[in-house]
């Protein structure tokens, strides 16, 4: 873990593990919140002069009877202040993003970061950061998401906001999908966490100098997806809970399938391993199992999760698919900035494809995660041509790479499209449909933290959102080192964007930019592309980047379950 005395979340991070502790006497300078429940003692940040509070609970801790149920609201108070100083374990997770940090059931918290300037009397907007992860792993503790220099940009530039980041339940323990799982009305428990941290902070965060009118939602990948399911969330309802949404690599419409038949047969396996089998109530079996237990099943040798359970159309929480909802209208109708990196596909396609037939049955065989029927496989084929030219990362021309399989940049080209490209495209072309602001961007700059052969892959715009110059969190790389200069010009420009649009909905109103990034229109479709190797860093392009392939894959949305 690499740390910074400038950074001050960073180091309370790596070694805190409970829940808010025992009612105590604060330190003078400690800022202090009365929320519904009582009053929460936070930390200081003397380096960047802001106010810390940590690790709060947002909903009864979901262990014991709780286990794989709905979440439920605080049920207590005290009096005197508690501590609210150090990060809670995080949800249990599978895989890198989770291995650096405490873990454990009880993990329903939130943070909360704001300028020290703020008091109770502020009310400023506010930014609640979803944690990506694929639904299996990451936290609101993950320093690669510290709010700090993010909030002081945004201080500095006279477009304050306060910073809030949430943990929910992952894998197993947050998406456990079955026929006894829907029966309790119990699908989708990570999502269902996030929209209870939002009613939280509803109900509580003008207690720190927050306006809960003026909340923005926003995340990456499985987070930009969860943005995407607020949204839709319950056929459209518009519970007040945000104003604003921002959808970075991920939203409504599924990146893969999703299938709401699948599970049963996963489930039945986890309660035969678990010796649950002979029980008349196998749910509440598993609630009983200890936690050592469940956890070694649900869990690899690898660290990776052994079952992938995900949101699915449960025909409650996510009514229909995300591309159905959308068509019909039935979305909460509010702002939002919905952008992709060039080279997702980089991180989402397959490798050691060396022939058109091979791809084929990678289409048509399931590996894919679907299995095409042959008309639409041999159609994909024909608009992702094996023309290495027409595949990614652009900047290799005409090259392959034999190492990663003759045809990996054609298939790669088409894995982008599937997961990110075409569902962001349609996001902002209903946005526009429905006359509902919406600004688009392609991310087009690697991270030091990245392999140049994989070019602007997939969560590589993070670091520059977060100006997260020291690398914070990152474990296999740092983003910034050995970069030019401009990459934090970037990073400077596009945190100050987010800032903006957070608090006026508008990302240009606290930049000096040479490009005004329009908004996504009907007859106007454009989108901004941020790259830090041209003149102003970024420019306006005609969102009609690999048009056909696009157009075809949100033409079959339905067929894809998705």
């Amino acid at each position: 873990m690499l740390f910074s005395s400038l950074f001050g979340l960073s180091v309370l991070a790596a070694t805190t593990t409970a829940l808010p502790g025992s009612v105590s006497r604060r330190a003078v300078s400690s800022p202090t919140a009365s929320v519904r429940n009582g009053t929460y003692s936070g930390k200081r940040n003397a380096n960047f002069n802001q106010d810390l509070f940590l690790g709060i609970p947002f909903a009864q801790q979901p262990v014991g009877n709780l286990r794989f149920a709905i979440p439920q609201s605080l049920n207590e108070t005290w009096e005197g202040e508690k501590n609210a100083t150090e990060y809670s374990n995080i949800c249990v997770g599978y895989g890198t993003d989770s291995i650096w940090y405490p873990q454990s059931e009880a993990c329903l918290t939130l943070n909360v970061i704001r300028d020290s300037s703020v008091d109770e009397t502020s009310a400023l907007p506010v930014g609640v950061w979803i944690h990506g992860g694929g639904f299996y792993q990451g936290s609101g503790a993950d320093q690669r998401y510290n709010m700090s220099a993010i909030v002081a940009n945004a201080q500095e530039i006279g477009k304050p906001f306060i910073g809030v980041t949430i943990n929910y339940r992952l894998s197993t323990w947050g998406f456990l999908n079955s026929d006894e799982i829907k029966a309790a009305g119990a699908t989708n428990l990570g999502l269902r966490d996030q929209r209870l941290a939002l009613h939280w902070i509803q109900e509580n965060i003008a207690a720190f100098g927050g306006d809960p009118t003026k909340v923005t939602i926003w995340g990456e990948s499985a987070g930009g997806m969860s943005v995407g399911n607020h949204l839709i969330a319950y056929g459209g309802r518009d519970d007040g809970l945000f104003r604003a949404g921002i959808m970075q690599s991920g939203g409504s419409v599924s990146a893969s399938p999703a299938n709401t038949t699948a599970y049963q047969s996963q489930y039945n396996e986890i309660v035969s391993r678990a010796g649950c089998s002979g029980s008349s109530d196998t749910l509440q079996c598993l609630r009983e199992v200890p936690f050592e237990t469940l956890n070694a099943i649900f869990n690899t040798t690898s660290g990776n999760p052994a079952y992938r359970f995900s949101p699915t159309v449960d025909g409650d929480f996510i009514r229909e698919w995300g591309s159905v909802q959308l068509d019909k209208g039935d979305f909460v109708k509010v702002p939002i900035i919905a952008g992709t990196n060039t080279d997702e596909g980089t991180s989402f396609g397959p490798t050691g494809i060396n022939t058109t037939e091979q791809f084929y049955n990678y289409l048509t065989g399931g590996a894919s995660g679907f299995r095409y029927p042959p008309a639409i496989a041999q159609e994909i084929l024909d608009l992702y041509p094996d023309d290495p030219s027409q595949g990614i990362p652009e900047f290799l021309g005409d090259q392959r790479v034999p190492s990663k399989g003759w045809q990996w940049r054609r298939t790669s080209a088409y894995a982008g499209d599937y997961s990110m490209h075409a569902n962001r495209r349609r996001q902002t072309e209903v946005w526009a449909e429905h006359g509902v602001p919406a600004y688009a961007y392609r991310f087009n700059t690697r991270g030091g933290d990245v392999p140049w052969i994989s070019g602007a892959q997939h969560f590589t715009e993070v670091a520059f959102v977060f100006k997260n110059f020291e690398g914070l969190g990152y474990h296999y790389g740092l983003p910034f080192q050995g970069m030019p200069e401009r990459y934090k010009d970037l990073s400077t420009l596009v945190s100050s964007m987010w800032a903006s649009f957070i608090v006026d909905l508008d990302p240009n109103t606290g930049v000096e930019s040479e490009v005004y990034w329009e908004g996504y229109g009907v007859d106007a479709p454009v989108d901004i592309v941020f790259d830090a190797n041209v003149t102003g860093l970024g420019a306006l392009e005609d969102d009609t980047w690999r048009k056909e392939g696009i157009d075809f894959l949100n033409s079959i949305s339905r067929v894809l379950w998705r």
